[in-house]
């Protein structure tokens, strides 16, 4: 199926509106986060950024997003519901920006906001059968199926949260995500997805200039939030409904870096006997800083990745399902040994001063499941490298 050209003409009018409003209000809302107090000031030896730098710059994605959409998109009873959610999780994001939180109550917030999306008709009602050869081709989730979307939501609200370590990482990763969604959504004529795609990664794309390093400001929590709580609903619309392989791996696909980091990070946790929510300074970005690379570096590498991973999940909307089992298993099969062999040369050539060194920097800053602090990526408790200092 393709898309015609005045349908295509109207996406690309949604992205360059979104830019264009998110490049405009960017600065804006910077003079605005000075005012309210919504700065991180390096008070310690801990923050990589020299001076102040205000955050509260996911507010002006927010504007790019929301405008391009209410003037392009039609306005459905699912897409009401998204929009009132993101609305919450941005009030919410702002206010943790200015004030830090803690972690409970963004928790219950996020909760809400992913419930109100999923009543609005968010919802994922099907699950195709990873296991192939059962004849079994879907599973109806049934009255498991409003919990499983507000557990999707809110994982990869936090999920895109925890990877916002270095200066335009998450920005980045969030526009490779989207513009993967778009591809798809055009593949199968699914308009109203690739226009809501086309908005998000447009007032991505306008932000970027301004968080690429050095980081003239942070998009806060304001931004990483409602990045991920804007791709974890629109891929409940966009991916989900396919009775296909596709509905169950292309959503692991698009989001593969933040769900991979997120992932290891609990597991890694747990196999140390800590807190699963406990902080440490061992998330993929980290880990690139310690082998040596620097700061650009490390986000082009992890900007690659995911660019892979999203070229990946666009190959799989035309491929069969053994085709595509066979391809997904070699990526994962590929992404840990990768993951192995990147984790002993860290730990192999970290020396005992370093080590030392790391813990001084611990700050996980955007672990909201488990920080009682708070902060976002450049918030009041946020140490380590980039654009947060840390995670």
């Amino acid at each position: 199926m393709t898309m015609e050209l005045p349908a295509i003409a109207q996406i690309v009018a949604a992205l360059v509106a979104a830019m264009l409003i998110s490049f405009i209000a960017t600065p804006v809302v910077k003079s605005l986060a000075e005012k309210v107090g919504a700065v991180d000031v390096p008070k310690d030896n801990r923050r990589m950024h020299k001076h102040p730098i205000p955050r509260m710059g996911g507010l002006a994605i927010f504007l790019g997003f929301l405008l391009s959409t209410l003037v392009f998109v039609p306005l459905s009873t699912s897409l009401r519901g998204m929009l009132v959610g993101g609305v919450i999780i941005v009030i919410l994001g702002i206010i943790d920006d200015i004030h830090a939180l803690p972690a409970m109550p963004k928790f219950i917030v996020q909760i809400v906001a992913a419930l109100i999306a999923v009543l609005h008709g968010n919802v994922i009602e099907v699950l195709s059968n990873p296991n192939i050869f059962s004849d079994n081709p879907y599973w109806v989730l049934g009255p498991w199926a409003i919990p499983i979307s507000v557990i999707w939501i809110v994982a990869i609200t936090n999920a895109v949260n925890l990877i916002d370590g270095l200066d335009g990482l998450a920005v980045g990763v969030a526009t490779i995500s989207s513009l993967t969604m778009l591809v798809i959504a055009m593949l199968v004529s699914d308009n109203l997805v690739a226009l809501m795609m086309a908005a998000l990664a447009g007032s991505c794309i306008g932000f970027l200039p301004y968080n690429h390093n050095p980081a003239k400001i942070f998009m806060g929590d304001t931004g990483s939030t409602f990045l991920g709580f804007v791709l974890a609903t629109v891929s409940i619309q966009g991916l989900f409904k396919f009775y296909t392989i596709i509905s169950f791996a292309v959503p692991f696909l698009m989001l593969g870096l933040p769900l991979f980091d997120t992932c290891f990070a609990i597991l890694r946790r747990i196999s140390k006997g800590q807190n699963p929510m406990s902080p440490d300074r061992s998330h993929v970005h980290h880990r690139l800083i310690d082998m040596g690379f620097n700061q650009k570096q490390a986000v082009a590498i992890l900007y690659v990745i995911s660019a892979i991973l999203g070229l990946s999940a666009v190959v799989l909307t035309t491929s069969g399902a053994l085709k595509a089992m066979v391809l997904l298993c070699a990526l994962c099969l590929a992404g840990l040994i990768a993951a192995r062999i990147s984790m002993s040369h860290a730990e192999h050539h970290e020396k005992p001063e370093e080590k030392k060194e790391a813990a001084d920097h611990v700050a996980e800053s955007h672990d909201h499941l488990r920080d009682p602090s708070g902060g976002g990526e450049d918030g009041s408790s946020g140490e380590g490298a980039g654009e947060q200092t840390g995670d």
